[in-house]
């Protein structure tokens, strides 16, 4: 029980709790269920408050967070696809392959020394084995950082507070990082190996060449939905609130895949046309490419999910729920947020008594002069 006389009702935590208490079922009837049964005004409510939520969470500084995860998984999550490629003689392909990848995201960036000579060193290796296991756990291990600063970040954007306790929160994010981790590792597959695979079925059942030049253009869509998929589960699993039913496709992840193709397209125009990285960084240039291109792509990813976000306030709106102060979602768990919360009013209370006391002593100095 909190401590009598606090007054945080206000904090996130309190808001957290009366959500847990108060917030209708996220399926409510009365919302509109599909983007086609939104009412123009709330169209307009919606985009509008994206952009400005978007800068209000501080999106920019969140993602440069999100970068920084990024990047301590990167070199665990290529050392297992890397090694896991190299059990099946494909090193070579998967040095060329992983380099194409990054100069074409990031011009410049397979150029880089350090960059090519680790990727290549992860791929000539020996003990392909042991290196896979250790990529792996290396790579779920630092990658999890990301799903948890990922988690933050959605429940900044859904007006929650984390209220989950550490026994329940540590292994969903590790579920959701695994399998990410392993939609990852498919996707460098299909890259890598889906040449000779696609050739091998061809002459077997005759079509010959045909069937690797249908693979090389079917291959894509399937990327994309894996990558669907991928925004998906994170956009569904890492926040603490209790979300509408389960989508495949959002209208946030479609306008987050918009942005992320949208942007790499105009960066890599930019850096190979009017970038002048070289000059300016030297050796590390492609490195800074790589770590610029990381930041627009949590950009785009934070966007999708205020988006997300700001159409589910609009379907509540519309429904006649007071949602225009907080998006009210149940959250999946209120512990923590409760135990913080009685934290909190306790500090209140305590720092009110040393007030008083310091006041009552203020004043018997004054009588006494």
């Amino acid at each position: 029980m909190a401590p009598s006389g606090g007054t945080a009702a206000d904090s996130p935590e309190a808001q957290t709790q009366d959500k847990a208490r108060n917030a209708p079922s996220p399926d409510d009837d009365r919302k509109p269920d599909s983007p086609t049964e939104i009412k123009k005004p709330a169209w307009g409510y919606v985009f509008k408050r994206t952009l400005r939520e978007f800068g209000k969470d501080q999106c920019t500084d969140l993602a440069a967070a999100l970068t920084y995860f990024a990047v301590l998984a990167i070199f665990p999550a290529l050392l297992a696809v890397v090694s896991l490629l190299g059990v099946f003689g494909q090193a070579e392909t998967t040095t060329n392959t992983v380099l194409d990848i990054l100069e074409g995201v990031a011009p410049g960036a397979a150029e880089n020394e350090t960059l090519e000579s680790t990727i290549e060193g992860l791929a000539t290796s020996q003990g392909a084995g042991l290196t896979l296991i250790i990529g792996v756990l290396g790579a779920l291990w630092s990658a999890s950082a990301y799903v948890n600063a990922f988690s933050r970040a959605m429940n900044r954007v859904y007006e929650v507070e984390e209220g989950r306790p550490f026994w329940k929160l540590r292994p969903v994010m590790l579920l959701i990082t695994a399998i990410v981790l392993l939609l990852v590792v498919l996707m460098a597959l299909l890259l890598v190996l889906s040449g000779p695979i696609a050739e091998s079925v061809g002459n077997v059942i005759g079509l010959g060449d045909t069937a690797l030049l249908v693979w090389n253009i079917a291959k894509w869509p399937v990327m994309v939905v894996f990558a669907i998929l991928m925004i998906a589960i994170l956009y569904y699993g890492a926040p603490n609130v209790k979300q509408p039913k389960f989508r495949w496709m959002s209208m946030g992840s479609f306008v987050a895949l918009l942005v992320l193709g949208l942007t790499t397209a105009g960066f890599s125009f930019y850096v190979g046309n009017f970038g002048s990285y070289d000059e300016t960084y030297g050796a590390i240039a492609g490195v800074i490419v790589l770590l610029l291109w990381l930041w627009l792509a949590n950009l785009s990813l934070l966007f999708g999910a205020e988006f997300d976000a700001e159409l589910e306030r609009g379907r509540q709106l519309q429904a006649g729920i007071e949602a225009e102060e907080t998006i009210q979602l149940p959250p999946r768990d209120a512990t923590a947020s409760r135990k913080k919360l009685d934290k909190e009013l306790e500090d209140i209370d305590n720092g009110r008594e040393l007030r008083r006391k310091y006041e009552r002593e203020s004043a018997r100095q004054s009588q006494d002069n």
